[in-house]
């Protein structure tokens, strides 16, 4: 009788530790933290080794990576940043960069580029930098192959905006 009051109190615990030392083996901790404040100096210089920041143009990061994109399954469900995904528009995930930032994505192959605005986190899948949605996707030629080499330009704001004023 007593070692059965034991028992179980014991694989309870046993349990318990297991399921949280799990979590802790599927959590992934970025070496990149998002910026808290747009006057101060951006903390992505060490992001790749292809980085560079230009402070006159609202430049902060130029990396070069694999992008894909996502379209289907996930048009119409909401994002992270609380909008609702529409494939068709030139949006991206991106799994550091602040929500409202304004990324022109080149198309390493063919040239192409196009400016998206990042509202959603991902890619999920290891060595992509970016999750496209399919109007981006369309503008630079990779709904054929799915994913393709991409130089990235991350500024605080859209370069191409125009300002009445």
């Amino acid at each position: 009788m007593g070692t059965r009051k034991l028992f179980f109190p014991t694989i309870l615990t046993l349990l318990a530790i297991t399921a949280v030392t799990s979590c802790q083996s599927s959590l992934q901790v970025s070496s990149q933290s998002p910026r808290t404040d747009r006057g101060t100096t951006p903390e992505w210089e060490a992001v790749a080794e292809h980085t560079a920041v230009d402070s006159n143009n609202g430049l902060f990061l130029v990396t070069e990576g694999l992008a894909s994109y996502y379209a289907d399954r996930f048009h119409g469900r909401m994002t992270a940043n609380g909008e609702r995904f529409n494939m068709d528009a030139l949006t991206a995930a991106h799994r550091t960069l602040p929500f409202g930032t304004w990324v022109r994505v080149t198309n390493m192959e063919n040239g192409k580029e196009v400016m998206v605005r990042i509202n959603d986190r991902g890619p999920y899948v290891n060595g992509r930098i970016i999750d496209l949605s399919r109007g981006a996707a369309r503008e630079l030629g990779l709904i054929k192959p799915g994913t393709g080499e991409v130089k990235l330009e991350a500024f605080e704001s859209n370069p191409e905006a125009s300002f009445n004023g």
